[in-house]
């Protein structure tokens, strides 16, 4: 979130994107970056958000499962970590169920003052947690995301286009999304796909057709030659 963003609508937008299919999916938001201060009053926002897309989780098909057990451990594990170092966790469970680990259902969470070294920061999360990092400048912000891997999507609300300006320049990501989540993976005139650690190539469109078509060269020796 740049400083010049509209919290309550970049709120909804990154709710709804990292929630969708509990979180597993390849370009769900890993972590939120938010100016310094900003954290608490984001993390209040986001629970109000979640809530009105997910008033109850257990028995609400709209809110799906964790795909297997041992991811459900591994993230209850993360989460656990996380709470261990002293980081500060907040579960999300607007209508305050028993989630057990036979259902797979896990209440979104969002971790805040979490440490660079915990899993949650160096692995891909694939699930219904967040972790909330604040930021000073624009050049922290920058600097963060480039000591990671280059990831698959990337997201930036605002509209300061100077700050916007920088971002698009100064960082790798597979895709971007300006003021919205996701969108760019359903544009068919815009190549969707990774780069470095997320992935090489990409589909859609005439990117799509040379991906997965293989052209055959074909010398003739002639006498000339």
């Amino acid at each position: 979130f740049d400083p010049s963003c509209d919290l309550d609508a970049a709120v909804a937008s990154v709710a709804y994107g990292k929630l969708l299919n509990a979180g597993q999916t390849c370009i769900a938001p890993d972590y939120l970056m938010v100016p310094r201060g900003q954290g608490a009053a984001v993390a209040a926002k986001f629970a109000v958000a979640m809530a009105k897309l997910y008033p109850r989780l257990g028995d609400n098909p709209d809110y799906t499962a964790i795909v297997s057990e041992r991811h459900h451990r591994r993230l209850s594990d993360m989460v656990a970590e996380a709470r261990d170092s002293g980081a500060d966790i907040t579960e999300i469970n607007p209508a305050d169920e028993t989630l057990g680990v036979s259902d797979r259902k896990m209440a979104p969470v969002l971790v805040r003052n979490a440490g660079d070294n915990l899993r949650l920061m160096r692995e891909e999360i694939f699930g219904p947690v967040l972790p909330i990092v604040e930021y000073g400048t624009v050049d922290e912000a920058i600097d963060h995301v480039n000591r990671g891997e280059r990831p698959l999507a990337l997201y930036w609300f605002g509209s300061d286009s100077a700050n916007r300006q920088r971002v698009m320049r100064e960082t790798v990501a597979g895709g971007v999304t300006i003021n919205d989540c996701m969108l760019h993976l359903v544009q068919e005139r815009q190549p969707f796909g990774g780069v470095g650690e997320s992935g090489t190539g990409a589909y859609h469109g005439e990117w799509g057709f040379r991906t997965f078509s293989k052209e055959k060269p074909i010398f003739i020796q002639s006498k000339l030659s």
